[in-house]
């Protein structure tokens, strides 16, 4: 066999670019392969980074004009019917002092830049001529040899290690070869995620969402936005742009017949959407599958003998109302991954009994602790009476309390009922508050 690594990473995602920084700062020897052209360029999702590992990866990133595009400290959810919206706003200093508690990142960007940094903790390392960021290369198969992953191929490349990090994304095709997760994902724990990136200029951005110099907004919509299908919508400011997009169930999509595309052109002319990005240029559209955070999206396991999956290839994703998190995930699961191989190396065993290592600190990290505290939280979003009756409810009530007729006006009590009786039943909102209180 040829002179083999510590490691072997497929994939240039944030899962995989922790992984690496952490394996160069622990001088292994490693090779990262991502099959774009450079790390990111296959990546043309966007949102926000929460948590604060990324000052761990590459400490005082605030410091740098590259990388992040905003860190946030205004946060909005929005209930929407048709013609209005109804929205709880935050916003605090206490957000403003680094390390931001969440991050607007464009990946495209964000990956490069993260690569670069990657790339410097191996010139620094003990072993700089012999670890290796390895672009445009696609991986096709993962080498077993007795049950034990040895390495992968590349075309007619064969390269080995002790151990592989498959951080390969949510298509996760080399998980599925070795055995970790059987069959398809059932439809109903998949979504679609569809986005546009619409360019406005910086100091009209910031003027528009009463914004300093960095700061940056987050807005998650719940109802219209989806016309009727199980998802949500989100708004985020990054430099010059604003990323606007939608999650979309794709078994209520495909069932309710309507396009991901039609729907956020819909949800694009809604009033309150429409004055946000009124004069922005769409300079980008991507579409990607998404994992909805149900934990049962899991592979059967996360490791086996010399093999770790880290990131969206273990579906690590939650959405439980507040925010929708999968980049810290990525981050997370990525630095435990490389954690357990420099471990492993230290013992010289990179069997299973080793490995297993990993799920036990992902299951003592907030990962998979949320991960299982929030599942009730996850599926009440996935309610119908979530994205139609109770923001058309909130609605109509918010129409009724904030208007001035020159008449006698109704105690906000019946406001309420009225706009209850109009949009829901009572029974239904005492499931859905029991369900609520349970889940949160």
């Amino acid at each position: 066999m040829d002179e083999k690594f510590d490691a072997i990473i497929v994939g240039g995602g944030i899962a995989g670019l922790s992984a690496a920084m952490t394996l160069a700062k622990g001088n292994a020897r490693f090779l990262l392969i991502e099959r774009g052209e450079f790390c990111g360029a296959k990546n043309v999702s966007g949102g926000v980074l929460w948590g604060s590992d990324l000052a761990k990866l590459v400490p005082e990133y605030w410091l740098e004009t590259g990388g992040i595009e905003r860190f946030v400290n205004h946060r909005r959810l929005t209930f929407m019917d048709e013609q209005s919206a109804f929205s709880v706003d935050f916003k605090s200093e206490h957000f403003n002092e680094p390390p931001y508690s969440g991050v607007t990142v464009l990946r495209a960007v964000f990956d490069e830049w993260l690569a670069g940094k990657v790339q410097a903790a191996i010139d620094e390392s003990e072993h700089p001529d012999e670890s290796f960021l390895a672009t445009d290369i696609l991986v096709e198969e993962v080498l077993q040899e007795n049950g034990k992953v040895v390495g992968i191929r590349a075309g007619e490349e064969r390269f080995y290690a002790d151990c592989v990090i498959l951080a390969e994304g949510v298509n996760n095709l080399l998980t599925r070869q070795i055995g970790l997760e059987k069959e398809y994902v059932p439809v109903d724990h998949m979504g679609i995620g569809v986005k546009e990136v619409l360019k406005l200029d910086s100091k009209r951005l910031e003027d528009r969402f009463q914004l300093r110099g960095r700061s940056g907004l987050t807005n998650e919509f719940v109802g219209f936005c989806s016309e009727g299908v199980e998802g949500g919508g989100f708004l985020y400011t990054n430099s010059d742009s604003i990323s606007l997009g939608l999650v979309l169930g794709l078994k209520d999509l495909k069932a309710k017949e309507k396009t991901p595309y039609d729907i956020l052109n819909t949800f694009k002319e809604h009033p309150a959407v429409a004055d946000m990005i009124s004069g922005a240029e769409t300079v980008e559209y991507s579409a990607h599958a998404v994992s909805t955070g149900n934990i049962k999206a899991l592979p059967s396991e996360l490791y086996a003998d010399g093999v770790l999956i880290a990131g969206e290839a273990a579906h690590l994703l939650l959405n439980a109302g507040k925010a929708i998190q999968g980049m810290d995930y990525a981050m997370r699961s990525g630095i435990l991954a490389a954690e357990t191989v420099i471990e492993a190396k230290k013992a010289n065993d990179y069997t299973s009994g080793m490995l297993k290592n990993y799920r036990s600190a992902l299951e003592n990290s907030y990962v998979l602790k949320d991960m299982r505290s929030f599942q009730d939280a996850v599926h009440l979003l996935h309610q119908p009476n979530m994205f139609g009756a109770v923001p058309n409810m909130i609605c109509d009530f918010g129409r009724q309390f904030f208007t001035i007729s020159g008449e006698e006006t109704p105690k906000a009590s019946k406001m309420m009922h009225a706009a209850i009786k109009r949009n829901a039943s009572y029974w239904d909102l005492v499931k859905l508050g029991l369900k609520g209180a349970r889940a949160l």
